[in-house]
């Protein structure tokens, strides 16, 4: 699984290994947990699914943190 953030320490608490490169987005991290486990701790700091879609082999969540 890989994943797309700016925050490194929200990304540690998933097992993530960040890449060399960055995206336009912020960093790339990959993951070896399956993504339902990745998914449960983003859940478990606050994060919620807001949709999901599938593009060609690939999964994409959008993913939303309130910040309050």
């Amino acid at each position: 699984m890989t994943l797309h953030s700016n925050n490194q320490q929200q990304m540690s608490q998933c097992g993530k290994t960040p890449r060399e490169f960055r995206k336009w987005l912020g960093s790339e991290y990959h993951v070896d947990d399956p993504p339902r486990l990745v998914l449960d701790k983003l859940e478990k700091i606050g994060f919620r699914v807001l949709t999901m879609t599938g593009v060609g082999q690939t999964l994409v969540w959008c993913l939303h943190k309130d910040t309050n």
